[in-house]
């Protein structure tokens, strides 16, 4: 048998197993497994080995308990709710105010997270209800909140980018830096967006009522430093990282630490809330570490198989297809995968073969991995099956149908794919900062 038939059969009984519902880590990590043993007898057991090794020895993966615990810290602590009352009272009096600042209060909590889940659900039990409660369109609105949740694996600390820089072999800090304009770039694209819509036609954003708007400067001025202690742990955190005083772990435990001593100086670091956060931090960065582990046990075996040279030869030279035609093949069946799995599942699945591939392609890594961030959330949002859907109708109240969050998020989801556009003919908006910062 061909090698790539091997590759085309553990490729096939991947995503067999995948459909039966197994867990991600356990049918990449069983496949591969299953392949090293019947290609190379027990020596084949050596490459998990190899692999579980190569993984302990990553000193950046640190920084993947650390920010999620900051995360939950600052999540669980309440945090969040003070940055929307900000935002309420400072973008009220505009048409739209509260869905724009909506946006911001998306790229706040994903500078404190990294998880677009996390960002869903605060939006879905913070602001959604807000909103809806003051005429605010119930569509354009669940479509905000969808947009907005997409930033958190973009805006750094981003978990996922973490997982793809482990996977990929590319730098955390060079992956983070390229996520910092392209994720502004499109929350501010959301903004124009709902401000231009609001203006056509006020009665999908209504002003506050004179009674909510009538606040005292002193008032406002205490809630805007709401929104400081989020940007100052965040300025915490990269400030350091990005003049080389720190490291990236050093960093991320700059981060970790500033989130839990701003939760004990305002009264809410409760045992509750410490357990809580301790719990789901052990629980997300174990599963994290698993999915590494078994991506890495899968694209050894595919590695040595030689699939990455032969799929590369039938692109190049038997269909005659350029890398950029190649490439957008690659963002295209992101598309279709994120129908029915999720981020992280659609990375380890297809790494082994798209990130040696992008790279045998001449294409930058750290580039490609903005690209495929920004991919994944789109799948995400994309009807039959995407993954963003189905949470919000899970989160959202039952006046919120599923006709509702489909027709609510094409806009949005239009706005995305220009944005990917944009940065795949100007790979500058993602890359300079990275090249600006690491070439000092």
């Amino acid at each position: 048998m061909s090698y790539e038939m091997i590759a085309i059969i553990m490729f096939s009984s991947m995503m067999l197993m995948l459909f039966t519902g197994q867990r991600v880590f356990g049918a990449i990590g069983a496949v591969g497994a299953v392949a090293a043993i019947t290609l190379w007898g027990t020596g084949g057991s050596d490459i998990p080995f190899s692999s579980a090794m190569k993984l302990m020895k990553w000193y950046p993966l640190l920084t993947l308990p650390m920010f999620i615990f900051m995360g939950y810290v600052l999540s669980e602590s309440k945090i969040a709710d003070d940055l929307y009352k900000m935002f309420h009272v400072w973008m009220g009096p505009i048409h739209g105010g509260l869905a724009i600042g909506t946006i911001g209060l998306m790229v706040l909590v994903s500078a404190m997270n990294g998880l677009s889940v996390a960002g869903m659900a605060i939006g879905a039990t913070i602001a959604l209800p807000e909103l809806l409660k003051r005429g605010y369109d119930k569509r354009m609105v669940t479509g905000v909140i969808q947009a907005g949740s997409s930033l958190g694996i973009l805006v750094p600390p981003s978990v996922v980018l973490v997982l793809y820089a482990m996977i990929a072999r590319a730098p955390v800090g060079q992956l983070w830096l390229a996520g910092v304009f392209p994720g502004l770039m499109m929350a501010a694209m959301f903004i124009i967006y709902i401000a231009i819509r609001c203006k056509i036609n006020p009665a999908l954003g209504p002003v506050l009522p004179p009674e909510e708007r009538t606040v005292s400067l002193s008032e406002k001025l205490r809630l805007l430093r709401a929104g400081v202690l989020p940007v100052a742990i965040f300025a915490a955190m990269m400030v350091p990282f990005v003049n080389g005083w720190t490291s990236l772990v050093e960093s991320s435990a700059i981060g970790a630490m500033t989130a839990f001593a701003a939760a004990i100086l305002k009264g809410r670091m409760t045992r509750q809330v410490f357990e809580v956060s301790v719990r789901q931090t052990l629980a997300i960065s174990c599963m994290f570490m698993w999915i590494i582990l078994a991506a890495l046990g899968f694209g050894a075996v595919f590695d040595g198989l030689g699939a990455v040279r032969a799929i590369d030869t039938l692109f190049t030279e038997q269909m005659g297809l350029n890398p950029w035609m190649i490439l957008i093949l690659m963002q295209l069946s992101f598309l279709l995968m994120g129908t029915f799995l999720d981020d992280t599942a659609m990375l380890v699945i297809v790494a082994p073969l798209y990130v040696p591939l992008v790279n045998e392609l001449g294409f930058d890594l750290v580039w490609y991995g903005v690209l495929y961030t920004i991919t994944t959330q789109i799948a995400y949002m994309t009807p039959p099956f995407g993954y963003n859907l189905f949470l919000m109708r899970a989160m959202a109240p039952p006046e919120i149908s599923l006709r509702d969050i489909y027709s609510s998020i094409f806009p949005f989801v239009m706005i995305m794919v220009l944005a990917l556009t944009v940065i795949m003919v100007f790979p500058d908006i993602a890359m300079w900062l990275p090249d600006y910062v690491y070439g000092k």
